[in-house]
């Protein structure tokens, strides 16, 4: 008996994101597994230009993506790009999570806990929380523009793969990622001045 052969990966991906949505926990092990360098390269793509020796952040990001992840099966999933983008968006969530739990913290004099510092840096956590209101207005107006923006400033998806996710042309993409690039500088500028404002386009370029 000749033995089936192994659908290609993409395909192998997108069949376990189907198991997974009818109810099959294993499918979600296996496919954690498959994309795993795919989910440390978006938390590396995160960290990007944070001080050196915190080799554990995108390690504990992944993990914390992958267990909110883990009540997300009924969503309608198309495929590997899909995933990948809505594990940015996790992954953006629980940095903007722990930032707002420092900012509180700081503002009643407690400690935070060491676990909870290794996610983000605590000098960055006005900056991401002034970004994610800004963000978050902007997606009011336009809410195509900003799933771009998530993609490519939270996840580091290529055009190619927010072209698969949004179904949207490249030149599409391009013309929404400018115009959101230079509303975002005008916001962050706004909102918390320019030495802030400048950290933030580092990334928005």
């Amino acid at each position: 008996m000749v033995p089936m052969p192994y659908p290609p990966p993409e395909q192998h991906i997108t069949q376990l994101l189907q198991r997974w949505r009818a109810g099959d926990q294993q499918a979600l092990e296996e496919l954690t597994s498959m994309v795993g360098a795919d989910l440390r390269r978006i938390a590396g793509y995160i960290f990007k230009g944070e001080r050196p020796g915190h080799t554990l952040q995108p390690t504990a990001l992944v993990n914390e993506a992958c267990m909110k992840l883990s009540g997300s099966a009924k969503i309608d999933w198309q495929n590997r790009a899909h995933f990948l983008a809505v594990a940015a968006r996790a992954m953006r969530q629980i940095l903007v999570d722990h930032a707002r739990r420092y900012s509180r913290e700081k503002r009643i004099g407690a400690v935070l806990p060491l676990d909870e510092a290794l996610v983000f840096s605590r000098e960055r956590s006005p900056e991401l929380l002034a970004l994610d209101e800004a963000l978050n207005r902007f997606s009011l107006a336009y809410p195509r523009a900003a799933e771009v923006v998530q993609a490519r400033f939270f996840g580091g998806l290529n055009n190619e793969e927010i072209s698969e996710v949004l179904k949207i042309s490249a030149n599409t993409i391009l013309r929404d990622w400018n115009f959101a690039r230079a509303w975002l500088r005008r916001e962050m500028k706004r909102a918390g001045g320019d030495e802030t404002a400048l950290e933030t386009q580092s990334k928005l370029s």
